[in-house]
Parts: structure tokens; sequence; C-alpha cells
């Protein structure tokens, strides 16, 4: 102890002088990845608003280019004399165009002269001609598709913003020119869209076609400008014409920045956006500068700290050193009195029915036993094995690691379902009032735990009342869970999006002392005499509510009761399904082959034995190294594999996975008692089987399973 105190004296006298050197270094190294990630970011940033705009502008011009090729259909092949007969409605038509449109200004439809028939801003149009226009005189000697011309003014008697012409070729039927098709895009509708999306400081785009006019520029020109095809940036095109990203100053301005650059599909248009470098630089500026912020006094402060500590380095070691050993001491008692609780309350019921089964596996080696007290003691067996497997199924609930099988169902048919059996379980002595909604609650839980958990609140209830009194039992929806009842089960996420239905059990009893109520969901906690009950029923009802996204709660007041309330996640009525209910008996293999993964040999001979007389051929593994060599050798020979989760080495959920990666076509069926894999992640998809199961369960599993494949011979179908 004092050799380390002694090291840890040096090493504050070392870290007291590195508290000072190493920032300075450290800044220094930061300060220079630090400018290198700023510019990352800024090429980052640029190539996703680049995207931005390409995907704008090639919406936009796709946009203008099927309208336009809807106009030439609408007068494809009439003369001039109707197109003009019927001038009035087609200005209609234009018109609603462009008032749908907002990045048009306007629409024309133009003869062979350049003079408008048709136009969206007059009726009739004046008789002026328009032959002198990029986007008329490109058409005229041959047909290149859609044409994008330059930024115009409009010419009197038309006013307004400036606009540049996308243009299409009329053609008569034997391909000769008969005039125009035209729509003026509006610029400013681009910078408009660059000025919502550009909002950082130092912001730049531009939209140009590929000889370097330039169409729209943000910030907005004043003037007209056209890039020099021979400059740098035009031969940065050249080498990369598709798209690049380049630090120019660019021409227009002459400020230096950090453009992306990329064509609009097959327009001959191309869009770019970018970054003042400056703007970059001020970036980088201001995250060393907020390093500086804190770090000049945080090294300050550090080193007072580390001069402080240097003195009280002894104390603090005393002091962690007598809280170590308390907390080693208290954790070691909480292990004690956990492992005393676990295991007398196990040992107790297990040994119960461990008895049961004995005497009566005793009791069936006699000779000369009629066949009513054989078949009393194998009832007996058989119910004490389903006990047995009830209470693992508790403490797994309880642990919430137990793989529960969720389905869909109505709470209040399934309480509706219990009332008898309830009153069996209850006794003559306690009365029973059931309110049950008019409307269906459907809840996805585990049914049978469902069961567990009324059946352990309604034992829970009689016992407080000492088997004399009413329980309630009431069901209804619930759209949160009461902030003013007490939450036993403690924080945690609730998956109650569509709500909750609320299953309230409550008595006339003697109520809970609010001392108790912290601990009435531990396990094995009871206040009933030994004998009475293991303490694990009101946990099962903690466990299964965690499990299943839901709450538990509960109100108490002494003498007057209590109410135990169990909230399970609301679905949809329409998630409801509609299934017959399955009361078939063991199905017979009738041949069907099953390649038996077991590691535990008394078990897997208890399959086999089971499964060969309903005539299933069983070829039995005992790990799942072998069982995938099996099915690598000869997959054909196998209907489905039936295995064990848990094994050594692999285990029969990674062979599973192994199968299915595989590509081999064999269905497979998993079992298990419990498996921590399976409470996590669930059964991945593939049909699983709970232990203890009967050899009814199972043949009707594998004959369900094997149905998805074709069995050989024709003994499945």
């Amino acid at each position: 102890m004092q050799g380390a105190q002694r090291n840890s004296l040096r090493l504050l006298q070392w870290m007291m002088a590195a508290s000072l050197a190493l920032p300075i270094a450290l800044f220094v190294f930061t300060s220079t990845i630090s400018y290198t990630s700023t510019k990352d970011i800024a090429d980052r940033e640029i190539e996703r608003t680049l995207d931005v705009a390409h995907e704008h502008a090639l919406k936009v011009f796709e946009t203008i280019d099927r309208s336009l090729a809807e106009l030439n259909e609408v007068v494809h092949g009439l003369p001039d004399e109707i197109i003009r007969s019927r001038e009035p409605a087609l200005h209609r038509r234009l018109k609603r165009l462009t008032d749908a449109l907002p990045q048009l200004k306007s629409a024309w439809i133009f003869d062979a002269n350049g003079k408008s028939l048709v136009n969206s801003l007059a009726s009739p149009p004046p008789d002026l001609s328009f032959a002198d226009r990029d986007y008329f005189y490109a058409h005229v000697d041959q047909n290149i598709g859609t044409f994008v011309g330059a930024a115009l003014t409009p010419r009197p008697p038309y006013q307004g913003a400036r606009f540049f012409g996308m243009s299409r070729r009329r053609e008569a039927d034997d391909g000769s020119f008969i005039g125009v098709i035209q729509a003026s895009v509006l610029p400013e509708y681009f910078e408009s869209f660059y000025a919502r999306i550009g909002s950082d400081p130092g912001s730049f785009f531009a939209m140009g076609r590929t000889d370097g006019v330039v169409l729209t520029h943000f910030p907005r020109l004043d003037r007209d400008f056209r890039l020099d095809p021979t400059g740098p940036v035009g031969r940065q095109i050249a080498a990369h014409p598709e798209h690049g990203l380049i630090t120019i100053a660019w021409p227009s301005d002459g400020i230096e920045r950090r453009v992306g650059y990329r064509r609009v599909a097959e327009y001959p248009i191309y869009v770019s956006a970018g970054l003042e470098t400056s703007a970059i630089r001020a970036r980088w500026l201001a995250t060393m500068g907020q390093h500086l912020v804190f770090g000049i006094p945080a090294t300050a402060l550090l080193f007072l700290l580390l001069a402080l500590a240097f003195r009280r380095t002894q104390h603090l070691h005393a002091e962690a050193t007598a809280r170590r050993e308390a907390e080693e001491a208290l954790k070691h008692s909480q292990r004690l009195e956990a492992l005393g609780q676990l295991t007398g309350g196990v040992a107790h019921d297990f040994n119960n029915l461990l008895t049961v089964i004995r005497a009566s596996v005793d009791l069936l080696n006699r000779p000369q036993l009629s066949d009513e007290r054989r078949q009393r003691y194998i009832n007996a067996i058989a119910d004490a094995v389903a006990r047995a497997a009830k209470l693992t199924s508790q403490l797994l609930a309880f642990a919430r690691r137990q793989t529960l099988k969720p389905e869909v169902f109505d709470v209040g048919e399934r309480m509706q379902s219990l009332h008898d059996m309830l009153a069996t379980l209850l006794g003559p002595a306690i009365e029973i009032g059931i309110r049950l909604p008019t409307e269906p609650c459907l809840v996805k839980a585990d049914a049978g735990q469902f069961e567990t958990a009324l059946i352990n609140m309604a034992t829970n209830a009689r016992d407080a009342m000492q088997g004399k009194g009413r329980i309630t039992f009431a069901v209804q929806a619930a759209a949160t869970i009461p902030d003013t009842l007490v939450h036993v089960s403690g924080s945690h996420d609730l998956a109650g999006g569509d709500g909750f239905v609320s299953v309230a059990v409550s008595d006339t009893g003697i109520g809970i002392p609010a001392a108790r109520l912290g601990r009435i969901f531990e396990p094995f906690f009871t206040t009933k005499q030994v004998g009475q009950g293991t303490g694990l029923g009101l946990s099962q009802v903690f466990g299964f509510a965690r499990q299943s996204g839901g709450e538990v709660t509960v109100e108490s007041e002494v003498g007057q009761g209590s109410t135990f309330s169990l909230y399970l996640p609301r679905v949809p009525t329409d998630l409801l399904p509609r299934q017959a209910p399955n009361t078939a008996p063991a199905v017979a293999g009738s041949g069907m082959s099953v390649l038996l993964v077991e590691d535990n040999i008394e078990l897997a001979n208890f399959a086999a034995d089971g499964l060969t007389e309903l005539g299933y051929s069983i070829t039995l593994v005992d790990n799942a190294a072998d069982a995938l060599a099996e099915l690598t050798m000869d997959a054909e020979r196998f209907d489905v594999v039936f295995s064990d989760v848990v094994m050594p080495g692999m285990t029969g959920l990674d062979l599973a996975r192994a199968i299915r990666d595989r590509g081999i076509r064999v269905p497979i069926v998993l079992t298990t008692g419990y498996s921590q894999a399976l409470s996590q992640d669930g059964a991945a998809g593939f049909d699983l089987v709970q232990k203890p199961y009967s050899i009814e369960e199972l043949s009707r599993v594998l004959h369900r399973a094997a149905r998805l494949r074709p069995v050989r011979d024709g003994a499945a179908e």
C-alpha cells in the first residue's frame, strides 16, 4: 500500500509538469487535424448540397420537357390556321400550365416564321417575329431535341423578369420544319431555391450550359456572365465531364471557393454548389477559438487540482480502500441472502414434486397393479411434471429470460373463459365479480403466461382475505398508466403506442402496509406460513409485465383491501387472427425422416423411441458438428431437423443459421427449456418447442414443419 502511494505521488509530480507541456503540443496537433477535418466536412456538405441542387434541376427540366412534349402532341398535325382558330382555348391551356409550374414565365407555340400562334401571356398574341431568338433559330436546320437557350430580356410589349428558353422543334409528317414550341424558364426561380438551401455564410450556387453560358448565379449577378472553356473551370470540366470538386477563384467575382459541379443527366447543363474558402477557415478558427476559451482555463485549473491532489492522495487512498472493503462485505452479504432464498424456495417445491414422482414410480413397480391405480400414478407423475415446468416458467419469467410465445387475443374473452376455473380455484366462500368492456381489448402477449399471472394475482387476493370475501376482476382500455398508482416494477421503456389494456384485481382483504410495498414482487418474499407458498406468484406477474412491454401497479390501504393492475400494450383490432383450434392428437410419421440432434442421451432416446413408435425414421447425433456433416453429405434424405438449442460447442441456433446460410433446404425445429440467446433475440424465425414437451406435441410440430418440403416416395403431401 505504501509503495502504491509513493508511486501515486511521483506520478502526480510528472502530471503537473505534463499538464502544461501536453496541452501546447496537443493544441498544435489538434489544429492540424481540425483543419483537415473541417475541410472534409465542408466537402461533404458541398456534395450533399450539390445532390439537392442537381435533383431539383433535373426534376425542373424533366417537368418542362414533358410539358413541351405534351404540347407538341396537342398541336401535332394541325395546320397553323387551325391552331389560330383554336387560339383562345389553347391560350387558356398554356396559361393553366404556367400557373401550375412556378418555374415558368410563359409558354409559346411559334409558326415557321417565328411568329407566335399562341402564348400564355396575351390572347390574341401581337404580330411579332421571334425568329432571331436562339430558342427558335436553333431548330430551323435540324432536329436537335430539347434546346436550352441563354438568358434573355423580354421583348416589348412583353415585360417582366429575364428568362432562358427551353424549346422543341415542330415537324410535319414529312419531317419538315413548321415551327417551335417554347417555354420561358425563370432564373430567379432557381436563385430563390438556392437562397433557401444555401443559408450558410459563403454559400455559392450556379447553373450553366456546357458552352460556359451561366444561366443562374447565387449570389445573384447584375450582368450576363460566361465561363471561358479554356480557363481553369473549363479545363477541369473537360478532364472530368460528369462531376468534380475544385478550389478556384471564381471568375465572376474573384472570390476563392471550394466548388463542386455535376452534369444534369442528358441535358447540356451543369449545376454547381460551393463554399467560400474564407468561410471554411472561419469555421476552423471558431472551433480552435472554442478550444482556447475552454483549454486555457481548463489547463490552469488542472494544474491547481493536481497540486491539491498531490497533498490529499494518501487520504483518498485510505478512503477508497475502506469503501471497497465495505462494498465487498455488503455484496457478499447480499449474495448469501439471495442464495439462501433461492435455494430454500426452489428446493422445497422441487423436493415435494420429486417425492410425488418417486413414490408414483415405486408404486408402478409393484406387481399385480390394477389398471385404474396404474393410470392414477401415471397421472400423478404427469401432474408433478407440469407443476415443475410451471415453477421453472415462473422463475424464468421473473428473471425476464423466458422465451415467450406472443399471440394476439382479446383480454375480455380470455377473462370470461377463465371464470369457471377461477371459481374452482378461489372456493365457494369467495364472491367473484367480473366487469368486462363492451369493445374488444386486444393485446399481443403470451396467453399462457397471462393466465398464470391472472391466477397468481387471484390466489394472492384470496390468501389476503383468508379465503372469505369478494374479488373483482375489471378489464378496461387505458390511454396511459395513472400517475397516482404505485409503480412497483420500476421505470422502463413502455410499448403502449396504442394505449394499454388494464386488468385490475381488487380484494376486500387486510391490505398491504406501505413498508412492504417495495418488496412484494421480490422472488420468494412471502408473508405466508412455511409450506403455503413459494413467494414466486407476484414475481411472475412482475416478470411477465416487464417482458411483455407493460407495467404492474398496486394500490392498497390497510384494512380496506388491495388492487393489483396489470397493464399490457394494446394492439389494433384488425390484428386478431382467426384460427380454428387444433385438437389433433399425435401425427403418424409415415416414414418421415428426422435428424435428431440432442446431447442428453436419455432425452434423445426418449424422443427417438416415441417418434419411432409413431412411424418416424430417426437419425440420432449428439452434437451440431456431426449433424452438419450429415446434412452436407446428403441433405435430401432428411425431411426435418429437430435440434436442442443448448449444446457444447456449436449451439442449436448456430446450427440452424449454418443450415440456412449454406442453402440447405431442410425445415428446422428447435427445442429448449431455457436459452439466453433465444430470450434476447427470439427464435430467429425457426419453429420452437418448449421443454418439457410431449411426444404428441412434438409430432404435430415436426409434421407441420415438414409439410413445407415434399417427402420421398409420396409419404407426405
